[in-house]
């Protein structure tokens, strides 16, 4: 029993640090990026189409590319289309409400927004990435033009195509995310922690005291314990 209170304090001690879909920059890379304000009326001079832009949201971090003209190009989930055919209704600024049950239902467009509505009150990064990424990015015109070739509905997935695989893709000509690699890593801690087989137990062991002796409680009790353990 104290492994087990051990175990659980050391994965909320863990979770209270670690935020689940934040960029995984270094301070020294953060400090390296050029942070602005979001402001009204033109964009700052030093903002060039086709740059990268990341701001942080609620639960990760959001990227985009500068297009030019103040408008930001980016892969974001909306749960919107789904019930309304309305384009000005969907055209609005998506709040974190819409953006949440559109991950949950897998439904994403590539859009064109202001400055202002993609950073969403938010401060702005830009070309951050440039200083971690083992690729060169590519001419600005180039990554522009490639974002712009996929605006529309596209198909979405929290770990395997969200929006820092799609701006990945455009400045640096493969897709990749590093929130992505820093969830799965994540998992995997969890994962070879043998003390995850025994929570798992234990929570097997009150789902049949609670809800019977039935396949739906039993088999889950004995399969994944026995699963963790043998990828531990």
């Amino acid at each position: 029993m104290l492994q087990l209170l051990t175990f659980l304090v050391e994965k909320l001690s863990l979770l209270s640090k670690f935020k689940l879909f934040e960029s995984s920059w270094s301070d020294r890379d953060l400090d390296q990026s050029r942070e602005r304000p979001v402001q009204r009326g033109p964009p700052p001079p030093l903002l060039r189409r086709g740059d990268l832009l990341e701001v942080p949201r609620t639960l990760f971090t959001h990227y985009g590319i500068y297009l030019g003209d103040h408008k930001v190009a980016h892969l974001i989930p909306d749960i919107l289309p789904v019930f309304s055919n309305d384009q000005k209704l969907i055209g609005s600024v998506i709040t974190n409400k819409r953006l949440i049950l559109g991950c949950m239902y897998k439904c994403a467009t590539v859009r064109v927004d202001t400055l202002e509505d993609f950073a969403y009150g938010s401060s702005i990064q830009v070309n951050s990435m440039d200083q971690v990424m083992k690729s060169d990015a590519l001419p600005n015109e180039d990554v522009a033009k490639r974002a712009e070739k996929l605006i529309g509905a596209i198909p979405y997935s929290l770990l395997w195509n969200n929006c820092e695989h799609f701006v990945t893709y455009c400045r640096y000509g493969s897709a990749a995310s590093r929130q992505t690699e820093q969830f799965c890593g994540f998992l995997k801690l969890i994962i070879r922690d043998q003390r995850s087989v025994m929570v798992t137990v234990l929570l097997g062991i009150v789902s049949i005291v609670c809800f019977g002796m039935a396949p739906s409680t039993t088999l889950p009790t004995v399969l994944i314990p026995f699963t963790l353990w043998m990828a531990g």
